[in-house]
Formats: structure tokens, C-alpha cells, sequence
């Protein structure tokens, strides 16, 4: 049986604390507007979208004008910090945003009118994206799972010129806030909020951050990716009813994934995991089995430094921090 199995924070916690986080790396430097966000990036440091026509105030490449006039269906990629390389690519390679819609605002906002403030462009992302991104994909957006909605809103040249389209799309928010790559198109694959196994997961205070290498000091190692469906064909399963069929499965999979490894001696426990009803409805069946330490007062987890792979990768056993404080700053 596992050691000690359950979550540090609910879902409904992690999502709400990943909708509030100010940083964002590579959001679209202003042009992005996070649903949930009291603060936007801006292409310069006006939040009302300043007076610069592009990222750092300069002119828009094609690539870029290219990806601000993208349809429904596009997907867009960039690497430079001010997202300057803004460009589309087929939704089958590495991408940071689905573009769901285009909606046309000039019926609120005529020509002349001020460029909305920030809580006005999250009134409209709200009031646009959400049921149009569920039309999108054909079926629910999963409220736990791994996308978020956004807004590529117009630059602050293209505003005073007149252009009042929006581009409403989907983008994958670590918990630590960084953008994360997606492959393939939204449409053809689960919203669930999963990892792939080998995956560490930073610590940030006592909860966890986004991937980091294993040898870093870090929260949960991911060992196992599981589909509910498997022993839940037909309908949702309790919350109950996952949790006993996991702990059994998890267990297994730790046996394979370390090599037999007493977690408990190592001073980890085993943990996973549920899926709401929401999710479910939304066709989010998939679920993380993990290892993590977690701090001697019950209050959070714990650091732990290196992989509890069994193999070659995984002689050096990992070593916990668990009985040390652990920052309170973050997560």
C-alpha cells in the first residue's frame, strides 16, 4: 500500500493561484490579456497599452503582423522574452498559444475610442472566449485542466488605427507561472493536467512550481501517467472509488518506476492525482501518480534533490529536506 497518499492543495487552489500570478514569461508582452490577471504585460510600460507599436515600442515583423491577423484554427510560437519573434506554425510542432476565435469589439469601441484598462479587456475576454473556446473544441473547457483562456488583444498602433479585432486562444500555464509548449491542436487531445513521467516539479515555498531538472532541489517526481478509463469505462467515478483503484496502480507503477525502492525509507510518500466532475464531463481522464517529501509538521512539502528512477539514472538515492523550514514565499 502507498505511504501517506493525498494532495497538498486542491486543483480549484492550484488553478486559481495560477490565473492570479503576475508573471508570466513570454506572455505576449502586452499584447495577452489572462483571464484572472490583475495585471497585464504591455508592449511598453504603459499597461493601457502604451504607445509603442510592437514589442519594446519598435515596428511589428511580418511574421508578427502575419500572427496578429491569424484565424481561428492558427497556432503561434516564440522564443525571444518579448515574444519580438511572434510567428505562426502548423499546431502539430512546439507552440505557446491556439488561436479558439476572432472577435470583432468595434461595435463597443468606434474609432477614437480610448484603448480599454485592463479590468475592461478582462471584462471582454470574459464576455468573448470562454463559450466560443467551447465551441472550439466540441466539448467543455475543462476548469482544472491544463489550458487557459487568453486574449491577443490589438497593439496600441493598430487601436489608434482603427483595428478592433481580438484573437481569443488557448495556452498552457505551469503552476509556477511559465508558459508551457504544447504539441498537436487542443482539439484532438485531453485537457488533463498531466506530466510525463521522469517530470520534477520545482518547490515553491512548500508546494510545487514548474519542470525543473531532478537534480534541483524540487517538489514532486512525476513516475506515472495513468487513464482512469481504464477501470472506469462507462461513467465517473467517486472520488473514493479513483483514490482506491490509484492506490493500488501507483503503488505498481512506483515498484517499476524506482526498481522496487522503499519510498518510506527514502522518507517519501506516494501520491496522486482525482479528477473532478467537471473534468470528467470535459473528457479529462488522465492522472499523475508522484513522489514527494513532505515537511515533519504535515504543512506542505518538503525539498528533495535527485530522481528516484531505480536504473543507472537512479543509484544516488534522493535526499530530503524534510525536516528543514521550508520557505513560505511563493506557490
Amino acid at each position: 500500500m502507498s505511504q501517506e497518499p493525498g494532495r497538498f492543495r486542491s486543483p480549484r487552489i492550484a488553478l486559481e493561484a495560477v490565473r492570479t500570478r503576475l508573471v508570466m514569461a513570454g506572455a505576449f508582452v502586452g499584447a495577452l490579456i489572462a483571464l484572472g490577471l490583475s495585471v497585464a504585460f504591455s508592449w511598453t510600460d504603459d499597461a493601457s497599452g502604451g504607445s509603442g507599436t510592437g514589442p519594446g515600442g519598435g515596428k511589428l515583423s511580418p511574421a508578427a503582423e502575419e500572427a496578429f491577423k491569424s484565424p481561428a484554427g492558427s497556432c503561434l510560437n516564440w522564443k525571444q522574452k518579448d515574444a519580438a519573434d511572434v510567428h505562426i506554425v502548423p499546431c502539430g510542432e512546439a507552440h505557446l498559444f491556439e488561436v479558439t476565435s476572432v472577435e470583432d469589439i468595434g461595435g463597443q469601441f468606434p474609432k477614437g475610442a480610448p484603448t480599454p484598462d485592463i479590468p475592461a479587456w478582462e471584462r471582454i475576454a470574459q464576455e468573448h472566449c470562454p463559450a466560443n473556446a467551447k465551441t472550439y473544441l466540441g466539448k467543455p473547457l475543462d476548469p482544472y485542466g491544463k489550458f487557459t483562456v487568453n486574449i491577443l488583444r490589438p497593439t496600441a498602433a493598430q487601436w489608434s488605427a482603427g483595428d478592433r479585432q481580438l484573437r481569443c486562444g488557448l495556452q498552457w500555464t505551469g503552476p509556477g507561472g511559465a508558459l508551457q509548449t504544447l504539441t498537436g491542436s487542443a482539439k484532438e487531445q485531453q485537457q488533463s493536467l498531466v506530466w510525463e513521467p521522469g517530470t520534477c516539479l520545482a518547490l515553491a515555498g512548500k508546494t510545487f512550481g514548474d519542470p525543473i531538472d531532478c537534480a534541483r532541489e524540487h517538489s514532486y517526481e512525476i513516475i506515472a501517467k495513468l487513464d482512469l478509463k481504464t477501470k472506469f469505462p462507462d461513467s465517473y467515478p467517486s472520488q473514493d472509488d479513483q483514490k482506491t483503484w490509484l492506490d493500488t496502480e501507483c503503488t505498481k507503477a512506483a515498484a517499476d518506476y524506482t526498481g522496487g525502492a522503499d519510498l518510506g525509507d527514502k522518507k517519501l510518500i506516494l501520491t496522486w492525482d482525482t479528477r473532478e466532475t467537471e473534468s470528467w464531463d470535459a473528457g479529462s481522464t488522465l492522472v499523475n501518480c508522484k513522489v514527494a517529501a513532505k515537511l515533519e509538521d504535515g504543512s506542505g512539502l518538503a525539498a528533495v534533490t535527485g530522481s528516484v528512477k531505480g536504473g543507472p539514472q537512479g543509484d544516488a538515492p534522493p535526499e530530503s529536506s524534510a525536516a528543514s523550514p521550508t520557505p513560505t514565499s511563493g506557490g
